[in-house]
């Protein structure tokens, strides 16, 4: 009986996966780098990436400057995700926004990391929750050869093989 409890829990919540699965959609999202084109872009999408990661931390803000958001974090075998945010420009002129997130225990991290990398970065677009969208940058203003987001290889690992970055 001790053994049934724990599936029927887990069927009758319709929400357990098995651990490392990560749904394709939110691979997508969590892979497409976030490429701004415009300063008005670029310094809205950076205030919000600096105000998702201070809502959704565990740990402390170490560091907050112009090209990097950085948690405290992650020590004492803890689940919690620290986060590393960069803002690095592009030869074109635009600039992408990485993120990675990590924790330090072997149970795994909570919340998962490719979920976190998905909604920092609809958040972060405007697409998330309660956002409004980001119009695109007008084309009079970008640059020749700029490209949209695409989607980028999979991200570098974390402490618990559920990696997310870019």
């Amino acid at each position: 009986m001790k053994r049934i409890f724990p599936a029927l829990l887990c069927v009758a919540a319709a929400a357990c996966t098995t651990r490392g699965e990560v749904k394709p959609e939110v691979m997508q999202i969590a892979t497409t780098p976030l490429t701004c084109t415009s300063k008005s872009q670029c310094d809205a999408w950076w205030q919000r990436a600096q105000t998702w990661v201070k809502d959704h931390s565990k740990y402390e803000l170490q560091t907050v400057n112009d090209s990097l958001i950085q948690t405290a974090g992650p020590d004492g075998g803890r689940r919690a995700l620290a986060f590393e945010i960069t803002k690095t420009p592009n030869p074109d002129g635009s600039m992408t926004i990485g993120f990675a997130a990590h924790c330090d225990s072997s149970l795994g991290c909570k919340p998962d990391p490719w979920n976190a990398g998905a909604d920092f970065k609809a958040y972060v677009r405007g697409s998330g929750p309660g956002m409004p969208a980001t119009p695109p940058a007008p084309a009079a203003t970008q640059k020749p050869g700029a490209l949209p987001d695409q989607p980028a290889a999979a991200p570098a690992a974390s402490s618990d093989s559920s990696p997310v970055s870019q």
